[in-house]
Order: C-alpha cells, then sequence, then structure tokens
C-alpha cells in the first residue's frame, strides 16, 4: 500500500478514487487503516464477497489472498483488471496510471464538465 500511496497525488489529478479491499473483519481492518493513515478508500471484505465477485485468487500456500487490481469506470464496468502470480506481482504506479488514460474516454470528460460533476 506503500506504492499507492507515493501515487496518490497522481490518482487525484487523473480523477481516480483507489479503494483498497481487505481480507480483514472491520476492527482489524479499520485499526490498520488508523494506524497508517492511508490516504484511500479501505473496505473490509471478511466474507470475500468482492474476491468473488471480482476473481482474485486465495493460494493458501502463498499467504492468501493473490494481488489484484481492477479500475471500474464511473457507470461500474470493469475495464481494466491485472492479477498478480505472487505478493510481489504489483503493477508500479506508472502502469498503474497508463491503464488508466488507456481506458479514460474524453467525452466523458467533456460530460463531466458540461453536468458540473
Amino acid at each position: 500500500m506503500a506504492q499507492l500511496r507515493q501515487g496518490q497525488s497522481e490518482f487525484e489529478k487523473s480523477q481516480t478514487t483507489v479503494v483498497v479491499v481487505g481480507p480483514e473483519k472491520a476492527d482489524a481492518f479499520t485499526a490498520y487503516w488508523n494506524e497508517n493513515d492511508l490516504p484511500f478508500i479501505g473496505l473490509p471484505d471478511p466474507a470475500h464477497t468482492i474476491l468473488k465477485l471480482y476473481g482474485q485468487e486465495v493460494k493458501l500456500f502463498r499467504l492468501g489472498r493473490m494481488p489484484a487490481q481492477a479500475l471500474v469506470d464511473k457507470r461500474g464496468i470493469v475495464r481494466f483488471a491485472y492479477y498478480g502470480h505472487d505478493m510481489s506481482d504489483i503493477p508500479t504506479i506508472q502502469d498503474t496510471l497508463e491503464a488508466i488514460a488507456s481506458i479514460s474516454d474524453p467525452e466523458d470528460s467533456d460530460r463531466d464538465r458540461k453536468e458540473g460533476t
């Protein structure tokens, strides 16, 4: 999550909201979030509901959930997904920003400006 924190200003410039989903129960998740003063949205998922929805893998011999990253547009459509093979297989901030740029729809930006959103 340190990598995500380092890219926070770039995510804001690209009008991207970061949501991190974790396997912990709400109390433990909230405590971790508060201890580390994380600048993005955190969502506990102890029942693995979101994990299953987005197809994130769990590998018990590799310490649980494998890293996954999904870019969801304003309409709720997954426009990009990346699934890591081990805990170190995480896209760089630059890779993530390039993926955001590649799925950005100029018409959405124009429409947002006209609608004031």
